[in-house]
């Protein structure tokens, strides 16, 4: 009985040990830049980080349109943004990145409606709720977390091409993780499902992310759009509860202490977004805050032409 109180305490200890830590060496976004007259799109911006980050924005007087697949929890979020920025140019968008068509749609309505673009932060994503092929025949959490993203964002280029200038170029900002680290390109198998454990797919996922912001950035030299990839760490958001909502919600927890609540997430995304320097480098990978010079694609040039390739048949772009 002694030894697991004495086990229970060293992990008391060096969660605390481990959160303060955290606590003391997270960065913010010290930007104090203003964005009047200008147009954001936040997809998944009604909960979690990517609230945060709309809200951030709404503060800076842009225009934030957020979208996600629930229309309740979209509406709540523009009254909460709208609440805490007194800013009343907040537009809730449904956008379901599991379908194709939606996804479409939502791209439409945004090139019909709006005559700039200045932010795209592709901050949606799932955790690991299920492993099942959706109506366009796509691993679930591959679709949402990568080729939605994918599709919403080469649809939307033509006008964030429009907005950018060469001394204002328009951001697009990808949310990836440090789970990219675990993630496998594995065009033959990528959205099967009952092959890869749950977390794999997520890890594949994040790591497609990562290829397509370098791959894009690639074909978007000489424009004025520039697009970066982060990693928020590890952030106490409802994505945990898609292992279960008694587990999910106490893991959340845990994260919230140790390590990150959802507005310090936020903070690399909208560094990214805000930063003069940011705004000077495009295909980047940035963490805390800071641009991460480690970051590195390891594949050969065809192995990344295939990568696009199979991306454009996948999407029927």
């Amino acid at each position: 009985m002694s030894v697991i109180l004495l086990i229970i305490e060293i992990i008391i200890i060096g969660g605390m040990i481990v959160g303060l830590y955290q606590k003391n060496t997270n960065l913010m976004c010290k930007s104090k830049r203003r964005l009047d007259g200008k147009t954001a799109v936040v997809i998944g911006g009604t909960a979690g980080m990517g609230l945060e980050i709309a809200a951030d924005f709404a503060h800076r007087g842009a225009k934030v349109i957020i979208a996600c697949p629930i229309e309740e929890e979209g509406q709540q979020a523009k009254k909460i943004i709208i609440k805490s920025s007194n800013n009343e140019n907040i537009v809730f968008k449904l956008l379901d990145l599991a379908s194709l068509q939606s996804v479409r749609s939502f791209a439409a309505d945004i090139l019909k409606t709006e005559e700039r673009l200045d932010l795209l932060i592709n901050n949606a994503g799932v955790g690991t709720p299920g492993d099942f092929l959706t109506r366009d025949g796509m691993n679930f959490i591959m679709q949402v977390n990568y080729f939605g993203i994918f599709l919403v964002t080469m649809l939307l280029l033509p006008l964030l091409k429009k907005t950018g200038t060469e001394s204002e170029p328009s951001r697009i900002v990808n949310t990836s993780s440090v789970m990219h680290k675990i993630g496998r390109l594995d065009f033959k198998n990528w959205n099967k499902v009952g092959y890869w454990y749950k977390i794999q797919i997520y890890g594949n996922s994040k790591l497609c992310l990562l290829v397509f912001t370098r791959e894009l950035a690639k074909r978007l030299k000489g424009t004025n759009v520039v697009v970066n990839a982060v990693d928020p760490g590890a952030v106490g958001t409802k994505i945990f509860q898609s292992a279960g909502v008694s587990f999910g919600s106490f893991v959340t927890f845990i994260f919230m202490i140790l390590f990150k609540q959802p507005w310090e997430g936020a903070q690399t995304a909208i560094y990214t977004a805000m930063s003069l320097r940011a705004g000077q480098v495009s295909g980047q990978f940035f963490k805390n805050c800071q641009l991460n010079k480690n970051f590195n694609i390891p594949y050969d040039e065809e192995t990344l032409q295939r990568f696009w390739n199979e991306s454009i048949e996948c999407v029927k772009l």
